[in-house]
Protein backbone atom coordinates (compact mmCIF):
# COMPACT_ATOMS: atom_id res chain seq x y z
CA UNK A 1 0.00 0.00 0.00
CA UNK A 2 1.10 3.52 -0.70
CA UNK A 3 2.53 5.52 2.17
CA UNK A 4 1.21 8.97 2.91
CA UNK A 5 3.10 12.07 3.94
CA UNK A 6 2.12 15.69 4.73
CA UNK A 7 2.74 16.79 1.15
CA UNK A 8 0.85 14.16 -0.86
CA UNK A 9 -1.57 11.33 -0.05
CA UNK A 10 -0.11 8.45 -2.02
CA UNK A 11 -2.92 6.20 -0.82
CA UNK A 12 -5.57 8.32 -2.52
CA UNK A 13 -3.38 8.98 -5.54
CA UNK A 14 -2.96 5.21 -5.89
CA UNK A 15 -6.73 4.62 -5.71
CA UNK A 16 -7.34 7.37 -8.24
CA UNK A 17 -4.68 5.85 -10.51
CA UNK A 18 -6.43 2.46 -10.30
CA UNK A 19 -9.77 4.04 -11.14
CA UNK A 20 -8.07 5.91 -14.00
CA UNK A 21 -6.61 2.64 -15.29
CA UNK A 22 -10.05 1.03 -15.47
CA UNK A 23 -11.54 4.16 -17.07
CA UNK A 24 -8.85 4.36 -19.74
CA UNK A 25 -8.99 0.62 -20.42
CA UNK A 26 -12.56 1.18 -21.47
CA UNK A 27 -11.61 4.21 -23.53
CA UNK A 28 -8.83 2.38 -25.39
CA UNK A 29 -11.14 -0.56 -26.05
CA UNK A 30 -13.78 1.80 -27.40
CA UNK A 31 -11.29 3.58 -29.65
CA UNK A 32 -10.07 0.24 -31.00
CA UNK A 33 -13.53 -1.19 -31.65
CA UNK A 34 -16.25 1.44 -31.73
CA UNK A 35 -15.84 2.51 -35.36
CA UNK A 36 -15.72 -1.13 -36.48
CA UNK A 37 -18.80 -2.05 -34.43
CA UNK A 38 -20.54 1.11 -35.60
CA UNK A 39 -19.92 0.28 -39.24
CA UNK A 40 -21.21 -3.29 -38.73
CA UNK A 41 -24.42 -2.09 -37.06
CA UNK A 42 -25.09 1.24 -38.83
CA UNK A 43 -27.39 1.50 -41.86
CA UNK A 44 -24.75 3.66 -43.58
CA UNK A 45 -20.92 3.21 -43.42
CA UNK A 46 -20.56 6.98 -43.00
CA UNK A 47 -22.13 6.65 -39.55
CA UNK A 48 -19.34 4.38 -38.29
CA UNK A 49 -17.93 6.91 -35.81
CA UNK A 50 -21.31 8.27 -34.67
CA UNK A 51 -21.39 6.13 -31.46
CA UNK A 52 -17.94 7.31 -30.44
CA UNK A 53 -18.95 10.85 -31.29
CA UNK A 54 -22.06 10.52 -29.13
CA UNK A 55 -19.90 9.24 -26.31
CA UNK A 56 -17.79 12.38 -26.45
CA UNK A 57 -20.90 14.56 -26.84
CA UNK A 58 -22.42 13.04 -23.70
CA UNK A 59 -19.10 13.55 -21.92
CA UNK A 60 -19.07 17.22 -22.96
CA UNK A 61 -22.65 17.89 -21.89
CA UNK A 62 -22.09 16.10 -18.57
CA UNK A 63 -18.95 17.98 -17.54
CA UNK A 64 -20.71 21.05 -16.13
CA UNK A 65 -23.36 19.24 -14.05
CA UNK A 66 -20.73 16.71 -12.91
CA UNK A 67 -18.37 19.43 -11.70
CA UNK A 68 -21.11 21.40 -9.96
CA UNK A 69 -22.43 18.21 -8.32
CA UNK A 70 -18.97 17.42 -6.98
CA UNK A 71 -18.59 21.00 -5.82
CA UNK A 72 -21.64 20.53 -3.61
CA UNK A 73 -21.46 16.84 -2.60
CA UNK A 74 -17.78 15.98 -2.95
CA UNK A 75 -15.60 14.10 -5.43
CA UNK A 76 -16.38 10.62 -4.09
CA UNK A 77 -20.14 10.99 -4.53
CA UNK A 78 -19.73 12.23 -8.09
CA UNK A 79 -17.30 9.46 -8.99
CA UNK A 80 -19.69 6.80 -7.62
CA UNK A 81 -22.55 8.09 -9.76
CA UNK A 82 -20.27 8.10 -12.79
CA UNK A 83 -18.89 4.58 -12.47
CA UNK A 84 -22.41 3.17 -12.13
CA UNK A 85 -23.36 4.89 -15.37
CA UNK A 86 -20.32 3.25 -16.94
CA UNK A 87 -21.38 -0.18 -15.74
CA UNK A 88 -24.82 0.29 -17.27
CA UNK A 89 -23.28 1.53 -20.51
CA UNK A 90 -21.03 -1.48 -21.01
CA UNK A 91 -23.88 -3.93 -20.42
CA UNK A 92 -26.20 -2.10 -22.81
CA UNK A 93 -23.49 -1.85 -25.49
CA UNK A 94 -22.76 -5.57 -25.22
CA UNK A 95 -26.46 -6.40 -25.53
CA UNK A 96 -26.75 -4.04 -28.52
CA UNK A 97 -23.99 -5.87 -30.39
CA UNK A 98 -25.60 -9.21 -29.54
CA UNK A 99 -28.98 -8.08 -30.92
CA UNK A 100 -27.62 -6.00 -33.81
CA UNK A 101 -29.11 -2.71 -32.61
CA UNK A 102 -27.24 0.42 -33.72
CA UNK A 103 -29.59 2.67 -31.71
CA UNK A 104 -29.05 0.70 -28.52
CA UNK A 105 -25.30 0.75 -29.07
CA UNK A 106 -25.54 4.54 -29.27
CA UNK A 107 -27.45 4.57 -25.95
CA UNK A 108 -24.67 2.59 -24.33
CA UNK A 109 -22.14 5.03 -25.78
CA UNK A 110 -24.02 7.97 -24.23
CA UNK A 111 -23.92 6.37 -20.78
CA UNK A 112 -20.22 5.61 -21.19
CA UNK A 113 -19.66 9.22 -22.14
CA UNK A 114 -21.39 10.42 -18.99
CA UNK A 115 -19.14 8.15 -16.95
CA UNK A 116 -16.08 9.53 -18.72
CA UNK A 117 -17.17 13.05 -17.81
CA UNK A 118 -16.92 12.25 -14.10
CA UNK A 119 -13.72 10.25 -14.58
CA UNK A 120 -11.97 13.24 -16.16
CA UNK A 121 -12.07 14.89 -12.73
CA UNK A 122 -9.83 12.20 -11.23
CA UNK A 123 -6.90 14.42 -12.18
CA UNK A 124 -8.32 17.41 -10.32
CA UNK A 125 -8.99 15.23 -7.27
CA UNK A 126 -5.30 14.29 -7.33
CA UNK A 127 -4.34 17.95 -7.14
CA UNK A 128 -6.53 18.29 -4.03
CA UNK A 129 -4.62 15.63 -2.07
CA UNK A 130 -1.19 17.17 -2.79
CA UNK A 131 0.63 20.31 -1.74
CA UNK A 132 0.97 23.21 -4.16
CA UNK A 133 4.48 22.24 -5.28
CA UNK A 134 3.48 18.62 -5.94
CA UNK A 135 0.21 19.13 -7.84
CA UNK A 136 1.75 18.42 -11.24
CA UNK A 137 3.35 15.21 -9.89
CA UNK A 138 0.04 14.02 -8.38
CA UNK A 139 -1.83 14.75 -11.62
CA UNK A 140 0.81 12.88 -13.60
CA UNK A 141 0.80 9.85 -11.30
CA UNK A 142 -2.98 9.50 -11.61
CA UNK A 143 -2.84 9.78 -15.38
CA UNK A 144 -0.06 7.18 -15.33
CA UNK A 145 -2.77 4.66 -14.45
CA UNK A 146 -3.59 4.74 -18.14
CA UNK A 147 -0.51 2.60 -18.83
CA UNK A 148 -2.55 -0.41 -17.73
CA UNK A 149 -5.08 0.53 -20.39
CA UNK A 150 -2.40 0.59 -23.06
CA UNK A 151 -1.82 -3.14 -22.68
CA UNK A 152 -5.22 -4.29 -21.48
CA UNK A 153 -7.66 -2.33 -23.67
CA UNK A 154 -6.62 -3.18 -27.26
CA UNK A 155 -5.48 -6.69 -26.28
CA UNK A 156 -8.77 -7.31 -24.49
CA UNK A 157 -10.54 -6.40 -27.72
CA UNK A 158 -8.33 -8.72 -29.78
CA UNK A 159 -8.51 -11.65 -27.35
CA UNK A 160 -12.26 -11.50 -26.86
CA UNK A 161 -13.34 -10.35 -30.32
CA UNK A 162 -14.91 -13.70 -31.24
CA UNK A 163 -15.28 -15.18 -27.77
CA UNK A 164 -19.09 -15.10 -27.78
CA UNK A 165 -21.70 -13.99 -30.31
CA UNK A 166 -20.99 -11.27 -32.88
CA UNK A 167 -17.58 -9.58 -32.88
CA UNK A 168 -16.73 -7.71 -29.65
CA UNK A 169 -19.87 -8.75 -27.70
CA UNK A 170 -17.77 -10.37 -24.97
CA UNK A 171 -15.33 -7.44 -24.96
CA UNK A 172 -17.97 -5.04 -23.67
CA UNK A 173 -19.42 -7.48 -21.17
CA UNK A 174 -15.99 -8.22 -19.69
CA UNK A 175 -15.32 -4.48 -19.47
CA UNK A 176 -18.16 -4.25 -16.93
CA UNK A 177 -16.04 -6.35 -14.55
CA UNK A 178 -13.14 -3.92 -14.90
CA UNK A 179 -15.41 -1.00 -14.12
CA UNK A 180 -16.45 -2.92 -11.00
CA UNK A 181 -12.80 -2.79 -9.88
CA UNK A 182 -12.88 0.95 -10.40
CA UNK A 183 -16.00 1.13 -8.25
CA UNK A 184 -14.21 -0.64 -5.39
CA UNK A 185 -11.33 1.85 -5.62
CA UNK A 186 -13.68 4.84 -5.47
CA UNK A 187 -15.47 3.40 -2.42
CA UNK A 188 -12.17 3.60 -0.49
CA UNK A 189 -11.30 7.12 -1.65
CA UNK A 190 -10.78 9.91 0.90
CA UNK A 191 -10.76 13.27 -0.88
CA UNK A 192 -11.69 16.06 1.55
CA UNK A 193 -14.96 17.87 0.84
CA UNK A 194 -14.75 21.66 0.53
CA UNK A 195 -15.25 23.54 3.83
CA UNK A 196 -18.65 25.20 4.28
CA UNK A 197 -17.13 28.65 4.02
CA UNK A 198 -15.70 27.72 0.59
CA UNK A 199 -19.06 26.32 -0.55
CA UNK A 200 -20.79 29.56 0.47
CA UNK A 201 -18.20 31.79 -1.18
CA UNK A 202 -18.88 32.83 -4.77
CA UNK A 203 -15.46 34.06 -5.86
CA UNK A 204 -14.91 36.19 -8.93
CA UNK A 205 -17.45 36.37 -11.76
CA UNK A 206 -16.95 33.61 -14.31
CA UNK A 207 -16.38 36.16 -17.06
CA UNK A 208 -13.40 37.58 -15.18
CA UNK A 209 -11.89 34.12 -14.73
CA UNK A 210 -12.27 32.91 -18.32
CA UNK A 211 -10.91 36.12 -19.84
CA UNK A 212 -7.67 35.81 -17.88
CA UNK A 213 -4.49 34.92 -19.78
CA UNK A 214 -3.67 31.90 -17.63
CA UNK A 215 -7.12 30.33 -18.09
CA UNK A 216 -7.13 31.02 -21.84
CA UNK A 217 -3.67 29.48 -22.32
CA UNK A 218 -4.56 26.43 -20.22
CA UNK A 219 -7.75 25.78 -22.17
CA UNK A 220 -6.17 26.39 -25.57
CA UNK A 221 -3.30 24.00 -24.90
CA UNK A 222 -5.50 21.22 -23.55
CA UNK A 223 -8.26 21.64 -26.16
CA UNK A 224 -5.93 21.67 -29.17
CA UNK A 225 -3.76 18.90 -27.72
CA UNK A 226 -6.73 16.64 -27.03
CA UNK A 227 -8.60 17.57 -30.21
CA UNK A 228 -5.65 16.90 -32.52
CA UNK A 229 -4.82 13.66 -30.73
CA UNK A 230 -8.40 12.42 -30.87
CA UNK A 231 -8.95 13.33 -34.52
CA UNK A 232 -5.88 11.40 -35.65
CA UNK A 233 -6.29 8.52 -33.18
CA UNK A 234 -9.93 7.80 -34.06
CA UNK A 235 -9.17 7.89 -37.79
CA UNK A 236 -6.10 5.66 -37.53
CA UNK A 237 -7.81 2.21 -37.33
CA UNK A 238 -10.00 3.11 -40.33
CA UNK A 239 -7.04 4.51 -42.27
CA UNK A 240 -5.00 1.39 -41.54
CA UNK A 241 -7.84 -0.84 -42.67
CA UNK A 242 -8.10 1.22 -45.85
CA UNK A 243 -4.43 0.48 -46.50
CA UNK A 244 -5.11 -3.25 -45.98
CA UNK A 245 -3.53 -3.60 -42.56
CA UNK A 246 -4.95 -6.21 -40.15
CA UNK A 247 -7.03 -5.34 -37.08
CA UNK A 248 -4.25 -6.80 -34.94
CA UNK A 249 -1.85 -4.26 -36.46
CA UNK A 250 -4.24 -1.42 -35.64
CA UNK A 251 -4.63 -2.73 -32.08
CA UNK A 252 -0.82 -2.84 -31.76
CA UNK A 253 -0.53 0.77 -32.92
CA UNK A 254 -3.28 1.97 -30.56
CA UNK A 255 -1.70 0.05 -27.69
CA UNK A 256 1.65 1.80 -28.07
CA UNK A 257 -0.08 5.11 -28.62
CA UNK A 258 -1.76 4.75 -25.23
CA UNK A 259 1.60 3.75 -23.68
CA UNK A 260 3.08 6.95 -25.09
CA UNK A 261 0.15 8.94 -23.75
CA UNK A 262 0.60 7.81 -20.16
CA UNK A 263 4.15 6.53 -19.58
CA UNK A 264 5.62 10.06 -19.53
CA UNK A 265 3.21 10.87 -16.69
CA UNK A 266 5.74 9.49 -14.22
CA UNK A 267 8.11 12.35 -14.99
CA UNK A 268 6.05 15.07 -16.71
CA UNK A 269 5.29 16.70 -13.36
CA UNK A 270 9.01 16.86 -12.52
CA UNK A 271 9.78 18.28 -15.98
CA UNK A 272 7.17 20.98 -15.40
CA UNK A 273 8.66 21.78 -11.99
CA UNK A 274 12.18 21.98 -13.40
CA UNK A 275 11.68 23.67 -16.77
CA UNK A 276 8.35 25.45 -16.36
CA UNK A 277 4.93 24.63 -17.73
CA UNK A 278 5.22 26.86 -20.81
CA UNK A 279 8.34 25.12 -22.12
CA UNK A 280 6.72 21.71 -21.69
CA UNK A 281 3.63 22.91 -23.56
CA UNK A 282 5.84 24.09 -26.43
CA UNK A 283 7.60 20.70 -26.61
CA UNK A 284 4.17 19.03 -26.72
CA UNK A 285 3.21 21.07 -29.77
CA UNK A 286 6.49 20.26 -31.54
CA UNK A 287 5.98 16.53 -30.92
CA UNK A 288 2.52 16.74 -32.48
CA UNK A 289 3.95 18.50 -35.53
CA UNK A 290 6.55 15.74 -35.81
CA UNK A 291 3.73 13.17 -35.72
CA UNK A 292 2.03 14.88 -38.64
CA UNK A 293 5.32 14.85 -40.53
CA UNK A 294 5.60 11.08 -40.13
CA UNK A 295 2.03 10.61 -41.35
CA UNK A 296 2.90 12.58 -44.48
CA UNK A 297 5.85 10.29 -45.11
CA UNK A 298 4.19 6.87 -45.52
CA UNK A 299 1.45 4.35 -44.74
CA UNK A 300 3.31 1.30 -43.45
CA UNK A 301 2.61 -0.02 -39.94
CA UNK A 302 5.88 1.54 -38.73
CA UNK A 303 4.70 4.98 -39.90
CA UNK A 304 1.41 4.71 -38.05
CA UNK A 305 3.22 3.39 -34.96
CA UNK A 306 5.84 6.16 -34.82
CA UNK A 307 3.30 8.88 -35.58
CA UNK A 308 0.97 7.78 -32.80
CA UNK A 309 3.81 7.40 -30.29
CA UNK A 310 4.88 11.01 -30.97
CA UNK A 311 1.24 12.08 -30.83
CA UNK A 312 0.77 10.34 -27.48
CA UNK A 313 3.76 12.01 -25.79
CA UNK A 314 2.72 15.37 -27.24
CA UNK A 315 -0.77 14.93 -25.82
CA UNK A 316 0.68 14.07 -22.41
CA UNK A 317 2.72 17.27 -22.23
CA UNK A 318 -0.15 19.43 -23.46
CA UNK A 319 -2.84 17.87 -21.27
CA UNK A 320 -0.88 17.65 -18.01
CA UNK A 321 0.63 21.06 -18.69
CA UNK A 322 -2.78 22.56 -19.39
CA UNK A 323 -4.32 20.94 -16.31
CA UNK A 324 -1.48 22.17 -14.09
CA UNK A 325 -1.79 25.67 -15.50
CA UNK A 326 -5.54 25.66 -14.91
CA UNK A 327 -5.04 25.09 -11.17
CA UNK A 328 -3.29 28.47 -11.13
CA UNK A 329 -6.25 30.21 -12.76
CA UNK A 330 -8.80 29.83 -9.93
CA UNK A 331 -9.23 30.19 -6.18
CA UNK A 332 -10.59 27.26 -4.08
CA UNK A 333 -14.15 28.62 -4.12
CA UNK A 334 -13.98 29.03 -7.92
CA UNK A 335 -12.73 25.56 -8.86
CA UNK A 336 -16.08 23.89 -9.63
CA UNK A 337 -17.23 26.45 -12.18
CA UNK A 338 -13.73 27.00 -13.61
CA UNK A 339 -13.03 23.30 -14.10
CA UNK A 340 -16.52 22.80 -15.52
CA UNK A 341 -15.99 25.44 -18.22
CA UNK A 342 -12.50 24.11 -18.97
CA UNK A 343 -13.66 20.53 -19.47
CA UNK A 344 -16.74 21.62 -21.42
CA UNK A 345 -14.51 23.41 -23.93
CA UNK A 346 -11.84 20.70 -24.04
CA UNK A 347 -14.23 17.81 -24.48
CA UNK A 348 -16.50 19.80 -26.75
CA UNK A 349 -13.48 19.99 -29.05
CA UNK A 350 -12.95 16.25 -28.64
CA UNK A 351 -16.60 15.64 -29.53
CA UNK A 352 -16.33 17.60 -32.77
CA UNK A 353 -13.22 15.67 -33.79
CA UNK A 354 -14.82 12.31 -32.95
CA UNK A 355 -18.00 13.10 -34.87
CA UNK A 356 -16.13 14.44 -37.88
CA UNK A 357 -13.23 12.00 -38.04
CA UNK A 358 -14.93 9.27 -40.05
CA UNK A 359 -16.60 11.68 -42.46
CA UNK A 360 -13.37 13.63 -42.99
CA UNK A 361 -11.43 10.46 -43.72
CA UNK A 362 -14.06 9.33 -46.20
CA UNK A 363 -14.21 12.68 -48.02
CA UNK A 364 -10.75 14.26 -47.93
CA UNK A 365 -8.45 11.38 -46.96
CA UNK A 366 -5.70 10.70 -44.41
CA UNK A 367 -3.14 13.21 -45.67
CA UNK A 368 -5.62 16.09 -45.71
CA UNK A 369 -6.74 15.34 -42.14
CA UNK A 370 -3.14 15.66 -41.01
CA UNK A 371 -2.69 18.93 -42.89
CA UNK A 372 -5.85 20.28 -41.24
CA UNK A 373 -4.41 20.14 -37.71
CA UNK A 374 -1.22 22.08 -38.44
CA UNK A 375 -2.72 25.62 -38.19
CA UNK A 376 -4.21 24.82 -34.77
CA UNK A 377 -0.87 23.58 -33.44
CA UNK A 378 0.88 26.70 -34.76
CA UNK A 379 -1.77 28.83 -33.02
CA UNK A 380 -0.78 27.29 -29.67
CA UNK A 381 2.88 28.09 -30.31
CA UNK A 382 2.00 31.69 -31.15
CA UNK A 383 -0.16 31.99 -28.02
CA UNK A 384 2.66 30.61 -25.86
CA UNK A 385 5.07 33.15 -27.33
CA UNK A 386 2.58 35.98 -26.72
CA UNK A 387 1.82 34.98 -23.11
CA UNK A 388 5.50 34.61 -22.21
CA UNK A 389 6.35 37.93 -23.87
CA UNK A 390 3.55 39.97 -22.28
Amino acid sequence: MFRSNPEISYRDVGLLALAQAMLMTGTSLLVSTSALVGRALAPDPGWATIPLGLQFLAMTLSTIPASLFMGSYGRRAGFLVGVNLGLAGTLIAGYAILTGSFVLFCVGAVLLGSFNATGQFYRFAAAEVASESLKARAIGLVLAGGIVAAFLGPNLAAWTRQLAGPDFTASYLILAGLYGIGLLAILQLRVPRPPRMVLRAQGRPLREIVTGRVFAMAVLAAAVGYGVMNLLMVATPLAMEGHRHRFEDAAFVIQWHVVAMFLPSFFTGELIRRFGVYRILAVGVLLNLASVGVNFHGHDVIHYWLALVLLGVGWNFLFIGGTTLLTEAHRPEEKAKTQAVNDFIVFGTVTVTALGSGALLATVGWVAINALVVPFLLAVLIALWWVRRS
